[in-house]
């Protein structure tokens, strides 16, 4: 795919950056344009989420408005390039209680849904449990069921140091295709500070939003999170 860089006035050669495994990141001068598959409300659902990070003392990079006021033009995004220093892992044990704490009233993510509400709904964001055999969907709806009734906050989704850029006094956290309003204990899972539950149900949702789009590493996922599930007690047959 070739990115419309005249909507944002851009200029030069697309390079590609690291990182982006579900899309197609690539830098052009001081911006960044990615592929999304996203809406436009749901890449507008980031505006007051970075709002309230700037709040909390953290930063993000803002999607940036084309020359015809959208946030996605030909399904591209565009950012401007985060410049810094990379983190130190032990970052993250400081960003995260900023992060969860101030955002927790934001309203959910346009196109999304949380474990909570997935108990009940097919679908939202990158899952579709009427996709999966119903032996499956039943165990991962089991595994965000066991969750505790902690509130809700912004979760990232992919929270690593990777993702961390320290610029000037500031941490950056970047790439937020995957955030969400949900449970914390999903980001805490990547901190390494969840509790088996939190590990189990963020194995679920790893199962479930890989499922389309990347198959082979969900379903090879589903031997150990069945284990663990039997162990817990339960009885699901594996599926074909």
């Amino acid at each position: 795919m070739t990115p419309p860089l005249g909507a944002w006035g851009l200029m030069g050669t697309p390079a590609p950056l690291p990182g982006g495994h579900r899309n197609t990141v690539l830098r052009v001068g001081d911006h960044v344009l990615k592929t999304t598959r996203r809406s436009e409300a749901g890449i507008a659902w980031l505006l007051p989420v970075i709002d309230a990070l700037e709040r909390s003392g953290l930063s993000a990079t803002r999607p940036m408005r084309s020359a015809g006021g959208t946030l996605i033009v030909d399904g591209w995004t565009c950012e401007p390039f985060c410049r810094g220093t990379p983190c130190d892992p032990s970052c993250l044990q400081d960003v995260w209680p900023q992060l969860a704490l101030g955002t927790r009233t934001i309203k959910q993510r346009q196109g999304f849904a949380s474990s909570k509400a997935l108990l009940y709904l097919p679908h939202g964001g990158d899952i579709n449990l009427s996709h999966l055999p119903p032996p499956l969907a039943r165990a991962l709806r089991a595994a965000w069921r066991a969750l505790d009734h902690e509130g809700p906050c912004v979760v990232h989704g992919d929270l690593n140091a990777s993702n961390l850029i320290q610029t000037g006094d500031r941490i950056t956290i970047i790439d937020w295709d995957e955030a969400r309003m949900d449970h914390p204990g999903f980001d805490r899972v990547a901190l390494g500070l969840g509790t088996p539950a939190e590990r189990h149900a963020a194995a679920a949702w790893e199962i479930a939003c890989s499922w389309q789009i990347e198959p082979d590493h969900a379903r090879a996922l589903v031997k150990p999170f069945l284990a663990h599930h039997r162990r817990a007690g339960k009885t699901v047959r594996p599926p074909c």
